[in-house]
């Protein structure tokens, strides 16, 4: 059995990147446990846990188009809603299941369980 380390994303309103282009696809990887020790380290987070978010994002966000790494600084540069997104798939996919959710077939009505994607189709 593989287990999938690694999930794309479309940011819902999309962040404006260094060329001030809006950049909205990225790719994020589940979190390990040194990655949150490494965060709760932080001096910025030991001043103030809310930026716990903040810092573990930074460091489990693999890319987001336009940018040539992923800091604090970008994460702090966000739109709420694209911030509020990502904290909620953060929880999503490093839950203790796979992040799956109930859908209906629009032609036949069958209702069936698939793997939750934070990308929009193409």
């Amino acid at each position: 059995m593989l287990i999938q380390t690694e999930y794309d994303f479309t940011l819902p309103k999309g962040c404006i990147g260094p060329e001030g282009t809006i950049c909205r696809k990225g790719r994020m990887r589940l979190a390990t446990a040194l990655d949150e020790i490494e965060a709760m380290r932080d001096p910025k987070v030991r001043n103030n846990p809310d930026y716990l978010s903040v810092v573990l994002l930074s460091r489990v966000i693999l890319m987001i188009e336009g940018f040539s790494e992923i800091t604090p600084q970008v994460i702090e540069g966000l739109f709420t809603a694209d911030y509020s997104f990502l904290q909620n798939m953060y929880e999503t996919v490093n839950g203790t299941e796979d992040p799956v959710i109930r859908v209906q077939c629009p032609h036949c009505g069958e209702t069936f369980t698939d793997t939750l994607n934070f990308s929009s189709g193409e």
